[in-house]
């Protein structure tokens, strides 16, 4: 089976042909926005991060960031920098080139005399790139090459029932042609983490996977507070789940049932093929964006109360198990979940369908999130800003 992509330079297939405008901090996310604005085919997102940080969250910056450009539906990045940020310029070029070795050009706006100068030579460098994009032809890619994330967001009773089994059913066919699909959100393992570690390919994993949940609740606990403050949400309790574990337990169904062969870090590459997991926080929008960080060429975002957030990098297709939701919310809902509840169809059955929805996104149609432009980003931290 094989899907319709992009082959890079670095040997890997994108299922998008964008030229990306990369900040390296938030004083040249502005300039960015403006550079992308004036390319048709580029284009951008934000940082609001990249100085005044503990090491740690240093390295985060640049795993992401690093991560974005190295994503295959990238063909090439302007990375744009202020000059004298912690996240440098030289590094995050050098971070960009450890992983990939596409099309690259770097802008520094106090070397070239301000904003004016910076985004002039930026918007030359960004159409040199799009023109050179136009000229990559789509060929015929193993669906082996694919790499999905896997998401939920605004749950309620219904994710767990119907959207993320039908999700894992997506995910169990991806495994087994080959490819590989990411489940994140640690906070929403909690609860389950050892109905989850069972799904272990390895000891060392299944404690890896104990682990992440352990060091979470560990790091909350030395500052003195609780995730259950914040977890379910208000929207999660009108929508009928009452407890993290609760959650956690519909959560886990979107990951499928295939053997877990690596536990990953936020924003962290993989290294083997099939279901993976990668330490993130529940929070949506920073876990998608690790995600694609990761390598991710799309993404399955399940929704019962409904979200329209998407991904600027990566199409994210919206799935929901809660016929209201879907009906008042058409514009932003690409798939529905819900006639596995009225028992129209089964899990099975509506997993297949998603499959191949799924499939056409990969080929090139484009998602709801897609249509609307939608561009969140966000980046986990460790602690405040210094």
């Amino acid at each position: 089976m094989n899907f319709m992509g992009y082959r890079r330079p670095d040997g890997k297939a994108g299922i998008r042909n964008k030229v990306l405008i990369l900040p390296t901090c938030v004083c040249s996310s502005e300039t960015c926005r403006m550079v992308a604005d004036q390319v048709e085919g580029a284009i951008y997102t934000s940082n609001q991060a990249g100085c005044s940080e503990v090491e740690q969250n240093l390295k985060i910056c640049y795993d992401m960031y690093s991560g974005f450009a190295a994503n295959p539906n990238i063909y090439g990045t302007v990375l744009i920098g202020l000059g004298c940020e912690g996240c440098t310029p030289d590094k995050m070029a050098d971070a960009i080139r450890e992983k990939t070795n596409k099309p690259l050009a770097v802008v520094v706006i106090q070397d070239e005399g301000g904003t004016v100068n910076a985004i002039n030579k930026a918007v030359k460098y960004a159409r040199e790139f799009v023109q050179e994009a136009s000229l990559v032809q789509k060929e015929e890619i193993p669906l082996s090459e694919l790499f999905i994330g896997l998401e939920c967001g605004g749950s309620d009773a219904t994710s767990g029932l119907a959207a993320n089994p039908v999700v894992g059913k997506v995910s169990d066919l991806v495994v087994d042609n080959g490819g590989s699909a990411v489940m994140s959100e640690t906070t929403e393992f909690i609860g389950a983490e050892h109905i989850l570690a069972k799904r272990a390919a390895t000891p060392e994993i299944k404690k890896q996977i104990i682990g992440i949940c352990k060091n979470l609740e560990e790091h909350l606990a030395n500052v003195n507070q609780n995730l259950r403050t914040g977890q379910p949400t208000p929207g999660n309790k009108e929508g009928g789940i009452s407890t993290i574990e609760e959650k956690s337990l519909g959560c886990i169904y979107k990951g499928g049932t295939r053997p877990i062969v690596e536990v990953l870090d936020y924003a962290q590459m993989p290294t083997k093929k099939g279901a993976l997991i990668m330490d993130t926080p529940g929070f949506d929008v920073a876990s998608v964006t690790a995600m694609v960080a990761g390598g991710c060429q799309l993404v399955i975002f399940t929704t019962g109360r409904g979200t329209p957030t998407g991904n600027i990098i990566a199409p994210v297709i919206k799935v929901t198990g809660n016929a209201k939701t879907y009906k008042n919310m058409k514009d932003n809902i690409d798939f529905d979940a819900s006639l596995v509840l009225s028992g129209e169809k089964t899990i099975d059955e509506r997993g297949q369908e998603l499959f191949e929805e799924m499939l056409e996104v990969a080929n090139g149609k484009v998602t709801k999130a897609e249509a609307f432009g939608f561009n969140e980003c966000s980046m986990q931290r460790i602690c405040k800003f210094i």
